[in-house]
């Protein structure tokens, strides 16, 4: 959708401005399964349209304007067929999104961003203004929109999980207890990297009911126990290595350090932390992908994204020592801190 050089800059300012738009045409297109229909070759919007039910010529309103995103291409008689980029909206192919834009266009999602101004004059969640309680209790309360939540966070750890597991030697723990590690997906990758490593799986019942067949399928069952709990109450003890992968910036500085005490309390005397956020690392320019995940902290959960100057404070306050940012997937950062 990019204007033209000599365009008016009034043109790329209500691109931004209308750019709601196209979120919720990805997420109808998501919702319909159109990339999967597209998988095997172009096809008409008619023919999309008896298959998904749809009336034919708003379906294709909505096909030509993921064309101008270059999510799709129309070729002759209103046939359109997936580009690179739409591939990314198919079930199941690595590095898949289809989730993620059911997830962020679906309407809980769509109801709490919709309540931002409330979250900036507050500082508090838009969930408890929308819903009356947090997300995780919303979601508790709504499976499917956990189970969707759950898997968009299972489709980026896949992503990421990887260049995590290569990028630090885990093998020189003996344990490692991955908490508020969901289903398991970064524990599986770092399990089937470091063949010697045994690993605990801590996350809330509700969420680890989902974790044994991933783990099952990953062959790192039998390394892998998996343990229920709140983290705000207790963490398994005795360990050398807590990991927890995108879980501080889910919360505010008094609840990161709640958590993170816990580890510093359950770990063995010469134990440590790792971290995997988004850090906004001094020096540079933050993307927009972790701006915009700052502000989704905001609404979501009331949490945010780091400075490395922020996480080695908050870090100091449990009873931490921050040794060393690895860079791994970008945006994404492992913060190692030893026990002080």
């Amino acid at each position: 959708m990019a204007q033209t050089n000599d365009a008016p800059p009034q043109l790329a300012l209500q691109e931004l401005i209308q750019g709601y738009q196209v979120t919720k045409c990805i997420y109808v297109a998501a919702k319909l399964g159109i990339a999967d229909l597209l998988k095997d070759g172009p096809r008409t919007s008619e023919e999309l349209a008896q298959v998904t039910g749809t009336h034919a010529p708003s379906l294709y309103r909505v096909l030509r304007l993921l064309t101008g995103v270059q999510l799709l291409s129309e070729g002759e008689a209103h046939a359109f067929a997936l580009t690179p980029l739409g591939t990314y909206l198919q079930t199941g192919v690595p590095g898949s999104l289809r989730t993620t834009a059911l997830y962020f266009g679906g309407e809980p999602t769509w109801q709490v961003w919709g309540a931002l101004l409330d979250s900036v004059e507050t500082g508090q969640s838009a969930y408890q203004h929308i819903f009356g309680r947090s997300s995780w209790d919303y979601r508790a309360d709504h499976p499917e929109t956990a189970s969707l939540f759950d898997q968009t966070m299972s489709d980026w750890t896949a992503s990421v999980a990887p260049t995590v597991a290569a990028a630090y030697d885990f093998s020189a723990s003996a344990r490692l207890v991955d908490v508020g590690g969901g289903h398991g997906q970064m524990l599986a990758s770092i399990l089937q990297a470091h063949p010697t490593l045994h690993a605990v799986l801590f996350d809330l019942p509700h969420v680890v009911q989902g974790a044994h067949p991933l783990l099952e399928a990953a062959g790192v069952a039998d390394r892998c126990e998996i343990i229920e709990g709140d983290a705000f109450t207790a963490v398994p003890a005795h360990a050398e290595t807590y990991l927890l992968s995108r879980v501080i910036h889910d919360w505010d500085d008094a609840h990161a350090l709640a958590l993170l005490t816990r580890c510093q309390q359950a770990m063995q005397p010469q134990g440590k932390v790792l971290l995997v956020e988004r850090v906004i690392l001094s020096g540079g320019a933050p993307s927009l992908l972790v701006l915009e995940s700052d502000v989704n902290m905001l609404v979501a959960t009331g949490g945010k994204e780091r400075t490395d100057a922020e996480y080695r404070a908050l870090l100091r306050a449990a009873g931490f020592e921050l040794r060393q940012i690895i860079p791994v997937q970008p945006p994404f950062s492992l913060i190692e801190a030893a026990r002080a």
